[in-house]
């Protein structure tokens, strides 16, 4: 969940390493440090974001072509200077940084204990460092030995990067169930947590599997496993463009992916789809696609929006493909039995494609024997190397920790597969499918029509900034859409919100309503419409104040409702990737009329990475 960014060349590292680190700060702002090697081994660090780092080492020598630095997401230990990374060793010959937990790190800091160690943070990643020199003196091994053997011993998740005082090119670095990116230049070497902040000086880079140790020296790059043996190194070539991870004129990240989603959507189809020849085509689940069309039964895994995403997707399959599916949170899937039969298909949704709980479930269901396909959006990362099969959502980068692009893309492919297994089952029509084929393709542009209801939806927001508590309600394919809402208002505004199927409001939530609560309807014309204007007859009739998001040309809801926003018409399967886009502009702006950092909203990071 923290930011790693280490580099050795001929460049200044502290420039590299804090406008790296500015870039993955969507990972982790509690805290924030940067070591470096400039006549001896010099560790800063700071409570707080990147900027306040950064202010701490201004008029400090920083001369040095070799360091890292690292942004936190606290776990182990309060947010402070002394928790904050890097950490050194008991000599401070050596300095660290970590993403993930050690789990056993109690009983080997016991150990240190009793050996003399002394500590000065809470972390388990000052034990970790401790224990590689400790192994490093008593073996009288090489210092990439000292980490390999240390990594046979530790329990738990890491990516990390260790630096030595004794040698000024040597960079060790290291990954199980975190992810780590080397980037390989002309004569200087990059790693990074991801290859956001490396993007700028090299599109060329080695993605670390698990239990893999990258060791940069004198110029060059080995790479061996944890067991000892030496592999060979896959460069790839990554596609990204450095404009992709700036803000591009908008004052937010999140705001710029909002609208950024009839592209992305329209990028997500681009060569997959074309409705004039009927072709429906991904490449990545080929091989595998006859195990879906023949699946008994589906499983979903997911976290967060990707959950969400998920829950649409059970009525997309449901409804087109007749194949049953059940959603599961990837946290909960993980830690019980669940039954897993021959014949079921996991799909694991994830927009980073390292989020850990969805990693594990994947691997108890591979050990179980299912077939797993992965929806995810980054390239390269653990999920599709994890999967039998997949397909990527090409929505770009996405910096803002609340998903916004990410969920409309991931429900653009989710569609796109279903359809794909609906034809090849039978279980559509060739009009049915050419009719859904034609409305995806219209899909951006109806996104881009409620994209300009941006001014509208900030007035509504005015109204509302200064609510305690929100509720969100709809049927079908839009009570997904409801949670969505939801927990967009609740991740960056920390406005206490819910989400509800609305025929569920009358067995509970009922009680919450009076003049003071906003409820916020999905009322888009569909099968449950008549339903949903019955819902907001007994809210408006207990004084609750009525936003229903609807069709265009409705003229019945408008009466009912004290704010109305009007999005395009179509397919009731469809509408979520529409019907979503205010509800992101309303969290949108009531968060920031509320003074919250929308990109970086408290106790979130963008990556969950760590249990």
């Amino acid at each position: 969940m923290c930011g790693i960014v280490a580099y050795v060349g001929h460049r200044q590292a502290s420039d590299v390493i804090i406008k790296g680190l500015k870039r993955l700060e969507y990972r982790g702002y509690d805290s924030a440090g940067i070591a470096l090697l400039n006549g001896g081994l010099n560790v800063y660090k700071k409570k707080g974001k990147v900027s306040e780092l950064e202010a701490f080492i201004k008029g400090e020598n920083l001369n040095s072509t070799i360091g890292m630095g690292h942004t936190r997401w606290a776990t182990h230990g309060e947010p402070n200077d002394e928790n904050a990374h890097p950490h050194y060793s008991a000599t401070k010959k050596l300095a660290i940084i970590h993403n993930g937990i050690i789990e056993n790190y109690s009983s080997l800091k016991q150990d240190l204990l009793r050996k003399g160690h002394q500590f000065s943070s809470e972390t388990d990643t000052e034990v970790f460092i401790h224990f590689i020199e400790d192994i490093k003196e008593n073996e009288k091994c090489s210092l990439d030995e000292a980490v390999r053997l240390a990594l046979t011993k530790v329990v738990g998740a890491y990516a990390i990067v260790v630096m030595s005082l004794e040698d000024p090119s040597l960079l060790i670095a290291a990954r199980k169930g975190s992810p780590l990116v080397v980037g390989v230049g002309k004569a200087e070497f990059f790693m990074a947590s991801d290859a956001t902040p490396i993007i700028e000086y090299t599109n060329e880079v080695v993605y670390l599997n698990d239990q893999e140790i990258a060791i940069v020296n004198k110029g060059q790059l080995n790479i061996k496993n944890t067991a000892n043996l030496p592999l060979t190194p896959y460069v790839q070539t990554v596609d990204m463009e450095l404009e992709a991870i700036e803000k591009g004129g908008y004052e937010h990240f999140m705001l710029k992916e909002i609208f950024e989603q009839s592209r992305s959507i329209k990028d997500c189809m681009r060569g997959r789809l074309d409705s004039d020849s009927g072709r429906l085509i991904l490449g990545g689940l080929r091989e595998y696609i006859n195990k879906l069309v023949n699946a008994d039964r589906i499983l979903i895994v997911a976290c967060g929006t990707s959950w969400h995403a998920g829950l649409v997707a059970e009525y997309f399959f449901e409804e087109f493909c007749r194949i049953p599916v059940e959603v599961e949170y990837a946290s909960e899937f993980r830690y019980r039995n669940p039954v897993i039969r021959e014949g079921d298909v996991v799909i694991a949704i994830s927009q980073s494609g390292e989020t850990a709980d969805t990693l594990a479930a994947i691997e108890m269901a591979k050990s179980k024997g299912a077939i797993i396909f992965g929806v995810c959006n980054v390239v390269g990362s653990s999920i599709p190397r994890t999967t039998h099969a997949g397909a990527y959502t090409h929505a770009g980068p996405e910096i803002g920790v609340a998903s916004t692009k990410a969920f409309t893309a991931q429900l653009t492919v989710l569609n796109m597969i279903a359809l794909i297994v609906a034809q090849k089952k039978g279980t559509i029509t060739e009009q049915k499918f050419h009719e859904l084929l034609v409305e995806m393709e219209n899909i951006p542009a109806k996104v881009e029509k409620a994209l300009k209801l941006n001014a509208q939806i900030q007035v509504i927001a005015d109204e509302f900034k200064n609510a305690h508590n929100f509720i969100y309600l709809g049927r079908g394919y839009n009570f997904p859409v409801a949670l969505e809402g939801a927990l967009k208002l609740k991740e960056i505004s920390y406005i206490h919100a819910e989400g509800y199927p609305a025929a569920e409001m009358k067995h509970g939530p009922i009680a919450l309503i009076d003049e003071e609560m906003p409820v916020v309807f999905i009322a888009t014309k569909d099968a449950s419409y008549e339903k949903v204007v019955s819902n907001i007859q007994e809210v408006k009739a207990r004084k609750g104040r009525v936003i229903s998001i609807v069709t265009e040309g409705d003229v019945l809801i408008p009466k009912m409702s004290e704010f109305v926003i009007e999005v395009p018409s179509t397919m009731d399967a469809l509408m979520p990737m529409i019907s979503v886009i205010p509800l992101q502009l309303l969290s949108y702006h009531i968060a920031v009329m509320r003074g919250c950092n929308v990109d970086q909203p408290r106790n979130l990071a963008k990556s969950v990475t760590v249990e």
